[in-house]
């Protein structure tokens, strides 16, 4: 017998800013009985919901996958006990946040739910460093991707054919995505922009081209986005 009795909410949480999150996104924060967050998901965003009950089930890259199974637990065991859960992601919860596992465990149980879409960080970024990911006659295309794989998976993944490329969770597989680009005929001087903790207090970019990016990245400390493509080129500005 099914015994949920709770309406689950997917909620995007946006690149990390808690202004940035939808209207709507804050409005069931501030009414959620619990509120299961991911590792990205800063403490300024968790103090929308003081009165929820807050459990961290967030997992960050090279983690076993089998903890996602342990967060589709803890998801379902929440429906049967609270009326309103919201599971909280970075950025937009249909966009490198293994939605479809959880809409699964969801629909398997016959628990509703709702998703509310978030900013993903490549359109925060491209604002933050105020460079287009589209520009007329230059880039009419944009890929998102990453090279984060699942277990078993190929990790030798296709770089896309697409003007602007934007590499999610770009740390330290940014360097072989260069790599793999400079062995692809990808020109060396291909402009890139390095995006790390996007739209927080200690957010940080530098721009460097894709021959620089095949000799490595310094160590980071939070997310980093990968920006690549001619619209990555130095806008010119009035004097």
């Amino acid at each position: 017998m099914n015994t949920a009795t709770g309406k689950v909410y997917l909620i995007g949480a946006g690149p990390g800013a808690a202004d940035l999150i939808t209207v709507r996104g804050a409005r069931l924060l501030a009414a959620a009985d619990v509120v299961l967050y991911d590792a990205l998901v800063t403490a300024e965003m968790l103090d929308l919901c003081p009165q929820a009950v807050k459990i961290p089930v967030g997992k960050r890259s090279g983690q076993r996958s089998a903890a996602q199974e342990h967060i589709n637990q803890q998801m379902l065991e929440s429906a049967a006990s609270y009326q309103l859960v919201v599971r909280l992601k970075g950025g937009d919860p249909m966009l490198f946040g293994r939605a479809d596992e959880e809409l699964t465990a969801l629909e398997s149980a016959g628990i509703a739910y709702e998703i509310v879409p978030g900013i993903t960080t490549a359109l925060a970024a491209a604002a933050s460093v105020r460079q287009p990911l589209t520009k007329r006659g230059i880039a009419r295309s944009v890929a998102l991707f990453t090279s984060s794989t699942a277990p078993g998976e190929s990790a030798d993944t296709r770089i896309p054919e697409c003007d602007t490329l934007v590499q999610y969770m770009g740390g330290k597989e940014a360097m072989l995505t260069a790599q793999r680009m400079l062995a692809a005929n990808f020109p060396g001087n291909l402009p890139v922009i390095i995006i790390e903790n996007c739209s927080r207090p200690d957010e940080c970019s530098q721009a460097m081209s894709l021959n620089d990016l095949a000799h490595g990245l310094p160590g980071s400390t939070g997310p980093v986005l990968v920006m690549m493509g001619e619209a990555m080129r130095a806008r010119s500005r009035p004097k």
